[in-house]
């Protein structure tokens, strides 16, 4: 019992058998007490004593990862952003963490964070104490995803030679969240329609019901309406999901966020890699603020951590982003600070859906661009753009875009 009691304090996780030749009822209630999986008699049973102590490791590797998804789920889920459209889905998720709604439906383009709507559902929520347990429907195969949820018996199927508890058994009274729910297979549909229901389920192989509490928050990118108007998704399923609909609006809908955005992942990153804070120059900001964002935050985040990871700059400038994001922004000559030019040339997409440039803009952020891409050097921005050296000088007089007066290092 000494030894249990020290076990105990060394590593509170640890499977303990007891096997002894003198126990009593009371020696195995005691030893139950201090945290003992199990308390054999001598001489035991081998085949027994097999399956103890294999049920054993199962129940100390199932603790380890639910303290695991505890501890991932503890981290402050922080929504970054000042935006209305940010704001408003805000309110309705700290509306719905007050509630008793099982069910959630978070609906965005890829990449505009719904994992993160999830985890900051389930932290403000009466569940946040208990696991938040997360699966890409996406990224496991069909005949793998049934198991992953609902678990399996020994023998279930070839490769079933333990018995294994299901998601939904490790998130019992928290939060399970699947990612990309339109991806399920119509067979698993009907399964988790179900649980939804009933809140019910059976392991795979298995024959007993069990029954769980469970907050399903499921996400996607694709429009469910059409893919059940398409016939490849339930529409029962569809509609039971839909209970509590929220949409994340795409980054480009919320530009002012991006500064934000930027400056976190900055601080993020530079605190990572050991490096000094780096500054984002006013141009490089408003290129990054008119970009169109096809990736959403996600590509925000990817296109700062390349920036500090490839440049050694303190200052962030247009022309360390990616060419889709620079193209229009301008430095001043010799790239330096101090000039207006940058903020009155147009960056982004020349061309944006449903909207008409003046040919003059256009002439004026091909000119930006092209400068940028020539670090200044306007003779080899002129060949690039197909114009003379004389004529480009005429167009950046014309165009106002000449703010100091030329350089030796201009020619």
């Amino acid at each position: 019992m000494q030894v249990l009691r020290r076990l105990r304090e060394v590593d509170p996780v640890l499977p303990v058998v007891m096997l002894t030749g003198h126990g009593t009822v009371e020696h195995a209630v005691r030893a139950t007490r201090l945290g003992a999986y199990d308390f054999v008699l001598k001489p035991p049973d081998l085949e027994h004593l097999e399956v103890v102590l294999r049920r054993a490791m199962e129940h100390a590797h199932l603790r380890r990862e639910v303290d695991h998804l505890r501890a991932g789920a503890a981290v402050s889920a922080t929504l970054l952003g000042e935006s209305a459209g940010l704001k408003l889905v805000m309110q309705q998720l700290d509306k719905v963490a007050r509630s008793s709604a099982t069910k959630v439906l978070i609906q965005g383009e890829t990449g505009t964070g719904k994992e993160l709507m999830a985890r900051y559902l389930h932290g403000r929520s009466a569940r946040a104490a208990a696991p938040f347990i997360d699966l890409n429907c996406s990224a496991i195969p069909e005949q793998l995803l049934e198991s992953q949820l609902f678990g399996h018996e020994k023998g279930a199927f070839t490769d079933a030679k333990h018995f294994k508890k299901g998601l939904f058994d490790l998130a019992d009274g928290g939060t399970l969240f699947l990612d990309e729910i339109g991806e399920m297979a119509p067979q698993l549909q009907s399964k988790l329609l179900r649980v939804l229901e009933t809140r019910i389920f059976r392991r795979v192989g298995g024959h007993a019901d069990i029954q769980v509490d469970v907050r399903i928050v499921a996400a996607t990118h694709r429009d469910l309406k059409r893919q059940v108007a398409e016939g490849r998704f339930r529409e029962d399923l569809y509609f039971r999901l839909n209970a509590v609909p929220i949409s994340m609006p795409p980054l480009r809908e919320r530009r002012e966020d991006v500064e934000l955005l930027a400056l976190h992942f900055i601080a993020q990153f530079c605190g990572e890699m050991g490096r000094p804070p780096a500054r984002l120059h006013p141009a490089a900001l408003q290129a990054l603020a008119d970009y169109a964002w096809p990736g959403n935050v996600r590509e925000l985040k990817n296109v700062i951590e390349r920036v500090l990871l490839l440049e050694t700059e303190e200052d962030i400038l247009p022309q360390h982003l990616p060419q889709e994001i620079s193209a229009g922004a301008l430095l001043p000559s010799g790239g330096g600070a101090g000039s207006g030019a940058a903020a009155r040339i147009p960056t982004g997409d020349p061309f944006p859906r449903g909207v008409v440039r003046p040919l003059a803009q256009i002439e004026q952020m091909a000119i930006g661009h092209a400068i940028a891409v020539c670090e200044g050097n306007k003779t080899r921005a002129a060949q690039m753009l197909g114009i003379s050296r004389q004529t480009l000088r005429t167009k950046l007089n014309e165009l106002r875009m000449e703010d100091e007066p030329e350089s030796a290092t201009d020619a």
